[in-house]
C-alpha cells in the first residue's frame, strides 16, 4: 500500500498567510564595517574573478527569507560569484517571491489541519521540472530560472534563480524526495526530480573542477551544502590528478550562527558534538587541509551577507 495523493485537497497559495513580504527586501547599501575575515575572503573573491577562477556560493533556505536577493544578484552581475548553489527550499521560496512578492508560512499553524505545504501554485514548480525532465539535458535550477525569467512574475526582479538565469550562471539545485512541500503534491515526479537535480550535481562539479585559486562559501545549510561539496570535490580531484593537476590552493568561507573556538582549523573531537556539525570538519578543515585555507563567521544572514558585498563593493 502507498499514500494516495489523489485525495489531498490543494490550496490556493492566496488563501495562505505569508511571513515575509517584499517590504522585507533590503535595498543595496553598505553595510558597516565587515569583520577582518570577510575582507579577507573578499580580496580572494577579487583576485578569483582576476584569475579565472571559480567563485562558489551555496546556500540554504534561510538565506532568501533574510531578503538579501539584491546583494546576491549585483555580486552575480559583477562577476563575483561564478556559481550559485541551493537546496530545494531556495527554490520554492524564490519561486513565490517571484510570483506573489511573499512567502513563508507557519509551520506550527498549517501543520495542525495537515495544510502545510499543500498550495496550488507553489505546486506548479513540479511541472517546470516534469517538463524539463521530458526534454532532457535541464537542471532544475536552469529549468525553474528560466521560468520566472521569461514567464509572467511580477518580482522576477528578485528572483535568483531568474538572475542566473538571464547571466548564464550555473544554478544548481540539490534536493533530496521528500524534503520539500512541493514533494508532497500529486504532480510531483521523483524520477523528473532526481534527474534534474543531478543533472545539477554534476554542473556543480563541474564548477568545483575549476576552483583552484578560488573560492567557495557556504551560507546557513548545515547538511546539503557541505555533503555535496565533498563529494563533488572527490570527482574534480580524480580527474584533475588524472591529469596532473591539483585542486588544493582555494579558499573556503562559512558563516552560520554555531559559536566555534578560536581554532576551527582544527578538526573536533567525535564526542563533540559540533563534530557533527559538518561545514565545521569538512569545509574549514578537511578539504583545504593541503594547501587551502578556511574562515569562519559567526551571524545571520542579513548581517554578513551585506557584509561581504560591502568588503567587495571596497566601502
Amino acid at each position: 500500500m502507498v499514500f494516495d495523493r489523489a485525495k489531498l485537497r490543494i490550496k490556493p497559495l492566496g488563501e495562505r498567510t505569508h511571513d515575509i513580504s517584499l517590504s522585507c527586501i533590503m535595498e543595496l547599501a553598505p553595510h558597516g564595517s565587515p569583520h577582518a575575515s570577510l575582507r579577507e575572503v573578499a580580496s580572494r573573491i577579487k583576485a578569483a574573478k582576476a584569475g579565472g577562477s571559480g567563485i562558489i556560493m551555496m546556500m540554504g533556505g534561510h538565506v532568501i527569507r533574510a531578503c538579501v536577493q539584491r546583494y546576491i544578484i549585483d555580486l552575480m552581475e559583477r562577476g563575483y560569484v561564478t556559481c550559485l548553489s541551493m537546496n530545494g527550499s531556495c527554490v520554492i521560496h524564490d519561486y513565490e517571491f517571484a510570483l506573489i512578492g511573499a512567502t513563508t508560512e507557519s509551520v506550527a499553524r498549517y501543520i495542525k489541519e495537515g495544510e502545510f505545504g499543500l498550495w496550488k501554485e507553489t505546486g506548479s514548480i513540479n511541472d517546470i521540472v516534469n517538463e524539463a525532465y521530458s526534454r532532457g539535458g535541464v537542471g532544475m535550477g536552469e529549468a525553474v530560472g528560466k521560468a520566472i525569467c521569461e514567464g509572467d512574475f511580477p518580482h522576477k526582479d528578485i528572483s535568483l534563480l531568474a538572475a542566473c538565469h538571464r547571466l548564464k550562471i550555473p544554478a544548481t539545485v540539490h534536493v533530496g524526495i521528500g524534503f520539500d512541500i512541493i514533494h508532497e503534491h500529486p504532480n510531483f515526479d521523483g524520477a523528473a526530480a532526481g534527474a534534474t537535480s543531478y543533472f545539477d550535481f554534476l554542473r556543480f562539479t563541474d564548477a568545483v573542477s575549476r576552483l583552484e585559486g578560488g573560492v567557495v562559501m557556504n551560507f546557513g545549510s548545515a547538511v546539503t551544502a557541505p555533503e555535496v561539496y565533498l563529494k563533488a570535490l572527490s570527482m574534480a580531484r580524480n580527474v584533475a590528478a588524472q591529469e596532473g593537476r591539483h585542486i588544493r590552493r582555494f579558499t573556503t568561507l562559512v558563516c552560520d550562527l554555531h559559536e566555534l573556538p578560536g581554532d576551527f582549523r582544527k578538526e573536533p573531537a567525535k564526542e563533540c558534538p559540533a563534530y557533527y556539525f559538518r561545514p565545521w570538519k569538512t569545509m574549514l578543515v578537511r578539504t583545504v587541509a593541503d594547501g587551502g585555507e578556511s574562515f569562519y563567521v559567526r551571524g545571520t544572514h542579513s548581517q554578513t551577507i551585506p557584509a561581504l558585498w560591502t568588503a567587495v563593493r571596497g566601502f
